[in-house]
């Protein structure tokens, strides 16, 4: 897979008379990673919002493998694994029957083995049988993170996917992300942390809080 993933054009949110974000420009090309960098209150989440539809930009314009986006799009659901900050989970599910919803839902092939496999990377094989609400901070983001990787992508959303995690989990997180982009998946997060950014990134977009 090669070619531009994600393209966004001029990319401005405003709330009220506050801009959050101004004409931000960016691609993404598979097999690369882009991150968002600044200080809280630079836009960096808002940005990713806009960018995969959770809200809605006052001007610019976002495509995704060439086409506009729109959550109604199968191509675009398809193509894009996302995982926010506000982690959300269906209370009544366990862990593993999470991530063999998410794997069915879009079809991933041989959903029971990939389940398995993730569940082994990222640490909670032990833990499949438990609700999220009896997991650690740690360990609930590595559900979130799982249910991205449980289900087929070509284009990878994260929000300081690194939060929570521990230098071992850290690790773990920069050898997934390396291993995504040899795949041919375009990578965009926004991160806070130093390590992440030299190890994974190819383009750093550094955002500041608007003056």
């Amino acid at each position: 897979m090669s070619g531009t993933v994600l393209s966004v054009r001029g990319l401005t949110r405003t709330f009220g008379e506050h801009r959050v974000l101004a004409d931000l420009d960016l691609e993404v090309a598979a097999g690369s990673a882009a991150v968002l960098v600044g200080p809280n209150g630079a836009g960096k989440s808002t940005a990713l919002r806009c960018i995969t539809g959770a809200d809605q930009a006052d001007a610019g314009t976002v495509e995704v493998l060439g086409e506009r986006l729109d959550e109604r799009s199968a191509t675009i659901r398809a193509a894009m694994a996302v995982v926010m900050d506000d982690l959300d989970f269906f209370p009544d599910l366990t862990v593993v029957e999470h991530l063999d919803l998410f794997a069915r839902a879009h079809r991933t092939p041989d959903p029971d083995a990939v389940v398995d496999d993730v569940l082994d990377e990222v640490g909670l094989t032990a833990q499949s049988g438990q609700l999220p609400t009896s997991l650690s901070s740690g360990q609930r983001r590595r559900l979130a993170l799982a249910g991205a990787f449980v289900r087929p992508r070509r284009l990878l959303v994260l929000d300081e996917p690194e939060q929570r995690l521990d230098s071992e989990g850290l690790d773990w997180l920069v050898a997934r992300l390396q291993a995504e982009k040899r795949a041919g998946l375009a990578v965009l997060l926004a991160s806070h942390s130093p390590v992440l950014v030299e190890a994974v990134a190819d383009d750093v977009v550094r955002l500041a809080r608007p003056s």
